[in-house]
């Protein structure tokens, strides 16, 4: 991940070594895939156990935590736990984590990583770095991933493949063509390979393309900033069919009363004292926006209409607590939330995620890895019985995400200044 201290080897000639002499080695088998139907929204159930796993697309959320957040406000209601396999560098044969340990290979560590998590469901996004192998390098990366897709299949777990994402810019005076158009051939493949396997596919790439257009996603062209895995995160609700977060809300106000439709339920309607208050049916929380919005599109914001107020400044206040205030003429073009409890709420809730995070991440993956897991640990791996304590504060932090996940029951009250 780009802004930790933790030493990640990337491309070295060991990693390239190992991946082409034992890129195609491994026997294939075909177990029955585990199947699911294609046709409708992608679901979450009660006790699913998520995996993301890939290269530093997901190991670089570890700093933001979008993805796990936008799956885990969508049921709210239902427990899902969530662990993040990414790693830098690496590819389907497990190459960047066979620095750390031989034997085992870096391939039966990432087997090793996948089952101990025990998952229901699994995120795949491998092919950004073996796209640099060109179209040579395809027939390898087809049995990797097959072999790794039959892995799955043999634990009982979905898999949900995605596709790399585009390169943004370079330095290169060509840039980013000639790369991406080999990127797009392997998101073709993996896409093929979905289709084949009745699994389901999510296509990155083009959507990430075309908001890279005029919004800034990375600071170096190819690794996601905040803003970043912002878009990732809503592009793959979109791309999983999920519907959106939520309806604009509309009241139309006359000279003596006020209507609502869902969701809006009004529960006071003061005509003469220009005041109206009522609740809204939040089924999920926002995303909250990246630090940095500069350039940054609201996606799935809760838009408040208000039809026929007369000339005037109103202010909306939530439980009592200021949110906006805007003309009548801007209420009546419908006025987009950006602060308030739920967000609030969901900031905290994205802290909680972050910190439960990073504690799985030194569990798995402690800074002094080859010492107390790897090819040394025959001198310091007595210090792995220590890693099992983080499971406690783990289990205790995904108990908080529980509480703070769902919406919290909200008054709004728009009364006109004087």
């Amino acid at each position: 991940m780009r802004k930790r201290t933790v030493l990640t080897i990337l491309r070295t000639s060991l990693v390239v070594f190992l991946y082409f002499s034992c890129g195609s080695v491994f026997a294939q088998t075909t177990p029955k895939s585990v199947h699911e139907s294609l046709q409708t929204p992608f679901e979450l159930k009660n006790g699913d156990r998520v995996v993301f796993l890939g290269n530093s697309l997901f190991e670089d959320d570890f700093q933001y935590g979008y993805l796990e957040l936008a799956l885990t406000t969508r049921w709210p209601n239902r427990d899902v736990t969530y662990r993040n396999l990414g790693w830098t560098g690496d590819n389907v044969f497990g190459v960047a984590r066979s620095t750390i340990t031989n034997p085992p290979t870096g391939y039966d560590l990432l087997i090793e990583h996948i089952t101990k998590a025990q998952p229901t469901v699994v995120f795949i996004a491998y092919g950004g770095i073996e796209a640099q192998d060109g179209e040579a390098g395809l027939p390898t990366f087809k049995d990797g991933l097959t072999k790794l897709i039959d892995t799955i299949d043999q634990l009982g777990a979905r898999t949900v493949l995605l596709s790399p994402i585009p390169i943004l810019s370079t330095d290169s005076a060509q840039g980013p063509t000639k790369r991406n158009a080999m990127l797009e051939r392997y998101a073709a493949t993996i896409a093929n390979m979905a289709k084949e396997r009745g699994k389901r596919f999510v296509d990155l790439f083009k959507p990430i393309q075309e908001i890279g257009k005029t919004a800034v996603l990375t600071d170096d062209g190819a690794h996601l900033n905040e803003a970043g895995y912002y878009y990732l995160a809503t592009s793959l609700e979109k791309e999983l069919g999920l519907p959106p977060r939520t309806k604009p809300a509309t009241i139309t106000v006359s000279k003596t009363a006020a209507e609502a439709e869902a969701p809006v339920k009004l529960l006071e309607t003061n005509i003469k004292a220009d005041r109206l208050t009522f609740t809204l049916d939040e089924p999920y929380l926002p995303l909250p926006m990246p630090v940095n919005e500069a350039g940054v599109v609201a996606t799935g914001r809760q838009v408040i209409k208000l039809v026929g107020l007369k000339k005037g400044i109103y202010t909306l206040t939530v439980d009592n607590s200021e949110v906006i205030t805007a003309p009548a003429s801007q209420w009546e073009a419908g006025v987009d939330i950006r602060q308030g409890p739920s967000f609030e709420q969901v900031r905290e809730l994205q802290h909680l995620m972050l910190k439960k995070n990073e504690l799985f991440f030194f569990q798995y993956r402690p800074l002094n890895t080859t010492y107390i897991l790897g090819m040394r640990a025959h001198e310091q791996g007595r210090h792995a019985k220590g890693l099992d304590e983080h499971s406690l504060l783990i289990k205790w932090l995904e108990g908080q995400i529980a509480t703070s996940r769902a919406p919290k029951p909200k008054v709004y009250t728009l009364t006109l200044l004087k």
